[in-house]
């Protein structure tokens, strides 16, 4: 299949998985908002403990009216940008293409979906560590895997041709039955972690996992995310806190997106990942307090910052 692919956000996600396709010789086109001179001289470098890989060429642009129709649009912005959407996705949109987003949290395929049928509309699972080293270069700490999932059913996009497109790519990537299965499963990890590395004053996971407080108050913090994902009929299974808890043993001292968000002055994606989490659970009827008290002193905290 040959593919235009547009990738919308170029942070840390859009550059690694953007980079990765670009790199197996797909047909990658980067919307860099600010100045392009960095990637154009340098191209995109992505480095892990077991890899350095350097695009020195790729295809970038300012304005998504410069790129034009594409077949597969990755949404790989942050959350809190999501209004600038309506303005960014119609030039990139004809009428077969499809939209992934890798946002976090819940609700991003609903907002996509205001701008193509809801069946041209995938939601993408990323569960890797990465940070952003320079505007070019992107760090990988721990390789985890990609998930694919349909936001409805049954679906137009070519779900497996995409995640082939992934695999050929050297990312581990796989299709999943049921998205939003998955992607409470993914929150039992970003609610706590993203939450307590802000509220903790700036600490990574390894300083959480390590305070016996923080710990138990982590397991507390997932096991609401898993009773509310029961209460909509998601059963994650028995073990699905402990899984967390033994990935992010392999993370060592890995810095949360929030954290980092909150660190370089940006807002933080609070919407996404508490505030409809904890709208879901009080629609269920369950009893969820620490995700309300986490949602309402981070929006604090956003707003204080916000009107400084």
């Amino acid at each position: 299949m040959n593919c235009r692919i547009a990738v919308v956000g170029s942070g840390a996600i859009g550059l690694y998985y953007g980079g990765k396709l670009a790199a197996a010789g797909n047909d990658v086109r980067f919307l860099v908002r600010g100045d392009l001179s960095e990637f154009q001289r340098d191209g995109i470098q992505l480095l892990a403990p077991d890899e350095d890989l350097r695009i020195p060429k790729i295809d970038c642009y300012s304005s998504t009216r410069d790129i034009g129709p594409c077949d597969l649009v990755l949404v790989a912005v942050k959350t809190t940008s999501n209004d600038a959407l309506a303005d960014l996705l119609p030039p990139l949109i004809h009428d077969e293409t499809v939209l992934l987003t890798l946002q976090n949290g819940l609700g991003n395929e609903e907002i996509l979906a205001q701008h193509v049928e809801a069946d041209r509309v995938l939601g993408g699972l990323c569960f890797i560590c990465l940070t952003r080293r320079s505007r070019t270069t992107v760090y990988r700490a721990d390789a985890g895997h990609l998930s694919i999932g349909e936001f409805a059913k049954p679906s137009r996009a070519p779900t497996k041709t995409f995640v082939d497109l992934f695999k050929k790519a050297a990312v581990e990537c796989r299709r999943v039955d049921n998205l939003l299965l998955e992607r409470w499963r993914k929150l039992i990890w970003n609610i706590p972690f993203n939450s307590l590395s802000v509220l903790g004053g700036g600490i990574d996971t390894s300083m959480i996992l390590r305070d016996p407080e923080l710990h138990r108050a982590t397991l507390s913090i997932m096991q609401e995310v898993i009773d509310t994902a029961t209460g909509y009929g998601y059963w994650l299974g028995e073990d699905a806190a402990a899984e967390q808890i033994e990935r992010t043993e392999t993370m060592g001292a890995y810095k949360p997106s929030t954290l980092l968000d909150f660190e370089a002055g940006r807002p933080l994606e609070i919407e996404p990942i508490w505030g409809e989490p904890l709208r879901r659970a009080l629609a269920a009827g369950v009893s969820a307090p620490r995700l309300q008290t986490l949602y309402a002193l981070l929006r604090a905290i956003d707003h204080a910052r916000s009107t400084k």
